[in-house]
């Protein structure tokens, strides 16, 4: 039996582009661009049209994915898998 492990986030910062730097529990960095995901899922929309948006992410509790608002999130596997490793 193999065992899974999560990639809980510990930090995230929006930034400039619709990028997020992902800071994992495991000390490692991601950077992720969300433009992608507006083509991807409609929904995804809203942080490119509603002003300030994007800037309002935080870290679910847990740190198993992120999130806007109640119909805006992303898991954490999303970033990690899809993320461009950021080296310190």
């Amino acid at each position: 039996m193999s065992e899974y492990i999560f990639h809980l986030i510990e930090r995230i910062t929006p930034l400039p582009d619709y990028k997020l730097e992902a800071r994992f529990q495991s000390g490692e960095s991601r950077l992720y661009d969300v433009k992608p995901l507006k083509d991807k899922w409609p929904v995804f929309e809203d942080l490119f049209v509603v002003s300030g948006l994007f800037d309002l992410v935080y870290v679910d509790c847990g740190g198993h994915g992120v999130v806007w608002n109640e119909n805006l999130d992303l898991d954490s596997e999303e970033i990690w898998c899809n993320g461009i490793p950021i080296e310190e």
